[in-house]
């Protein structure tokens, strides 16, 4: 099941994604007495979203199908506006890390946390701020969590996560490499952070450590990589941070990049994974 957040009339509904386009859970609610819930960030935070998946696999098809906006017609948004926690993940790629020169964590990952501040959707356009002229993008598999959780195995991550979406991540580059401890404000600015357009359910992808993660720029692939080549892998990140703090329902784990693209004013930018629709913003 793929879930996406659609804007109509200054709302941010949630809908399923379909061949045809996309079909809002309240016409699927009006249509046949379910009830759903209306956004992503409720679904998520109401446990629906596995009981959804397991609903729309026994929905008649040709009626969905009937309900669905065109393609053409969708305006995407954010998947969500306030998860309550935003982890980041840097230098998961040793290539990445190489390109900064700089050493890959080996032991423990070099995660930080970003404020729902700066968060856009598809198409949003990412505002590079006055205070920095090296800012880069960076496009990263993001994980969604869709069950509290804490002290999690990781044998038993893929239980608690509801799905992967694909990010857009910026740095101030030139901010952090002043000093390392300004890693926080280098990373949350306004803007400086895309997901969307899909929620793609973890029964989707049968082997995550299988994707083919790349950052864009201008419509071409700036560098791609392969989630086996992180340094810590999906599953892994779920459970160290569980150790860490408790997780809840829509927290996000954005895991890495394959590598960042120094960003103008003018370009576009964005993310692609191999099976996932791809996200893509311009840049002011």
């Amino acid at each position: 099941m793929r879930l996406t957040s659609l804007r109509i009339d200054g709302a941010e509904p949630a809908a399923l994604v379909r061949p045809s386009g996309a079909v809002l859970l309240t016409a699927v609610n009006e249509a046949l007495g379910t009830t759903w819930s209306g956004t992503v960030q409720e679904l998520l935070e109401n446990g629906e979203v596995q009981a959804l998946r397991q609903w729309v696999g026994g929905a008649p098809a040709g009626l969905l199908d009937d309900l669905a906006i065109p393609q053409d017609q969708l305006a995407h948004a954010p998947l969500y506006r306030r998860p309550r926690k935003i982890w980041g993940i840097g230098l998961n790629y040793v290539e990445h890390a190489a390109d900064l020169k700089e050493k890959a964590p080996s032991t423990e990952p070099a995660s930080f946390l970003k404020p729902d501040t700066a968060i856009i959707g598809p198409g949003d356009p990412i505002r590079i701020p006055p205070q920095s002229q090296r800012t880069t993008a960076e496009g990263e598999l993001g994980v969604i969590i869709g069950t509290e959780c804490k002290d999690v195995d990781e044998a038993d991550a893929a239980s608690v996560v509801a799905g992967f979406t694909t990010i857009v991540d910026m740095t101030a580059e030139d901010i952090l490499e002043i000093n390392p401890r300004y890693l926080t404000r280098s990373k949350s600015f306004d803007t400086f952070f895309s997901f969307g357009p899909e929620l793609v359910t973890v029964d989707e992808v049968p082997d995550v450590d299988a994707l083919e993660v790349s950052t864009l720029h201008n419509g071409e692939v700036h560098r791609r990589n392969v989630v086996s080549n992180m340094t810590f892998r999906p599953w892994w990140l779920v459970a160290f941070h569980s150790r860490v703090m408790t997780l809840l329902p829509g927290d996000i784990i954005s895991t890495g990049t394959p590598g960042a693209v120094h960003i103008r004013p003018g370009d576009t930018t964005g993310c692609s994974i191999v099976g996932f629709r791809d996200l893509s913003n311009p840049v002011e």
